[in-house]
C-alpha cells in the first residue's frame, strides 16, 4: 500500500499546501481520501485524474470536500475522462451538498459520481478492507480503516479526542491523524479538533507502528506540533505535501 499526501493543511489551503486530500494505492487501485480547498490542482501534478478509480469524502466540511466540483469540470469537459462513473463514498447528505457548490439542483452531479452513502461499520472499496468509525467534531464524520496486502492503514478525518478512533486505529501500521489545535493554546472548543500530543496519545493508545501528523493549519507552529507529538509517541513525522509514504 502507498500513500501519496497530495493536501495536507488543516482548515483551508495555505501558502505551501492545499487543504486535505490523500492518495492511497493498492494493486494498481487509486483511492482519494477526501478533495479539500485547491488539492485538485495539486492532485493532476501526481496522477491523470481519470485514474482515480473511487473518493472517499469523511466529512463535507470545504476543506475536505470543496474540490469535487472541478473534478467533476475535469471528467465533463476535459475530453480525457475515460469512465462512466465515479464511485464517491460519503456522509448522507453529500449529493445535495456537493451538487450547491458546483451551482446546480435536481440530480446535479450524478452524470459523474455515484453516490454510495456510508455510515459506521465495514464495507469494501476497491481491494480495500473498509471500517468506519464516527468522530469526535460537529457534524458527520468518520475516520477510516484500510487494509490490503496484510498492511493497514487509519485516517483520522477531523476528530477531537475519540474511544472510537483509537479503537478503529489499534494495531495498524500507520495512523494519518490530524493535529489542528496548538498544545499550548488554552480553551480550545472541545470535540472539534487533536493537538499534537493528543494525537499521539491516540497512536500509543493504539499500538500503531507510525504516527503521521496532518491538518496543521497554516497559522499553528508545524514544528511545535510535531515536538509535542514526540515527546509521547517516538515513531512520528509530520507529512508534506508530495509526501510518499510506504505502508
Amino acid at each position: 500500500m502507498k500513500l501519496t499526501v497530495i493536501g495536507c493543511c488543516g482548515s483551508g489551503p495555505g501558502p505551501d499546501s492545499p487543504a486535505s486530500s490523500y492518495l492511497v494505492e493498492h494493486d494498481g487501485y487509486r483511492l482519494l481520501l477526501d478533495l479539500g480547498n485547491g488539492a485538485f490542482g495539486a492532485l493532476q501534478a501526481i496522477v491523470d485524474p481519470g485514474s482515480i478509480d473511487a473518493v472517499f469524502l469523511s466529512h463535507l466540511h470545504a476543506d475536505h470536500c470543496l474540490d469535487v466540483a472541478p473534478l467533476v469540470v475535469w471528467h465533463r469537459y476535459s475530453g480525457r475522462s475515460r469512465r462512466s462513473l465515479v464511485p464517491l463514498y460519503a456522509p448522507v447528505g453529500a449529493e445535495r451538498r456537493l451538487a450547491l457548490a458546483y451551482d446546480m439542483d435536481g440530480d446535479g452531479l450524478t452524470d459523474v459520481l455515484d453516490f454510495v452513502p456510508v455510515g459506521p461499520g465495514a464495507l469494501t472499496i476497491g481491494p480495500f478492507a473498509v471500517e468506519l468509525a464516527r468522530t469526535a467534531h460537529p457534524v458527520e464524520c468518520y475516520a477510516i480503516r484500510l487494509t490490503a496486502g496484510g498492511r493497514t492503514l487509519v485516517y483520522t478525518g477531523d476528530t477531537g479526542p475519540s474511544d472510537h478512533v483509537v479503537e478503529l486505529a489499534r494495531g495498524a501500521d500507520v495512523l494519518l491523524a490530524e493535529a489542528a489545535h496548538p498544545d499550548n493554546a488554552p480553551d480550545q472548543p472541545p470535540g472539534l479538533h487533536l493537538t499534537g500530543r493528543q494525537a499521539a496519545q491516540h497512536a500509543a493508545a493504539a499500538g500503531v507502528g507510525r504516527l503521521l501528523l496532518t491538518h496543521v493549519p497554516a497559522w499553528v507552529d508545524h514544528i511545535g506540533q510535531l515536538f509535542a507529538a514526540s515527546s509521547v509517541f517516538s515513531e512520528t513525522e509530520l507529512v508534506r505535501p508530495g509526501g510518499v509514504y510506504d505502508i
